[in-house]
């Protein structure tokens, strides 16, 4: 299975390069006031809004470092009905992928009171990297928020 790796302050974390549509470069985004912890607003790809997430900020409380290595990651969010919304994450040092068979992720032993979105980690030489579920990423009230249809009257 092909992963795509980033840092999130100085850990190493992956995602499922199925779930990911495109890298992007870091780009400006519109401030939504008012918005949930972590998102930062919304990104024009393609002539539409997509709902931008800094890992950093929902993370660790600190914005993504603005450099060169920092990308944004287009991933297709599931709706649980089968289809799925493009959700932007901004991530830093976005700039390898491994591949590693999903069972070589084991358990870190301590789940209870980490985020749903954690997954399992995978030890190499340079420490654990972990796996991040985008199906988990956000809670229920924030994919609300995020990906509501209702008219505008």
């Amino acid at each position: 299975m092909l992963f795509l790796m980033f840092r999130i302050g100085r850990d190493r974390y992956v995602l499922d390069v199925d779930a990911v549509e495109q890298v992007l470069p870091l780009m400006d985004a519109k401030v939504l006031p008012g918005v949930p912890a972590g998102v930062v607003g919304a990104i024009n790809y393609r002539g539409a809004p997509v709902p931008l997430i800094d890992l950093g900020r929902l993370a660790l409380g600190r914005d993504c470092a603005p450099v060169m290595s920092t990308r944004i990651i287009l991933v297709r969010y599931p709706d649980g009905t089968g289809g799925s919304h493009r959700l932007a994450l901004c991530a830093e040092r976005v700039v390898e992928t491994i591949a590693r068979p999903p069972e070589a992720f084991v358990a870190t032993g301590v789940e209870a009171g980490t985020p749903g979105y954690l997954g399992p980690v995978l030890a190499d030489a340079g420490g654990l990297i972990q796996w991040v579920r985008v199906e988990a990423l956000l809670s229920p009230e924030l994919r609300e928020v995020l990906f509501r249809t209702g008219e505008v009257a």
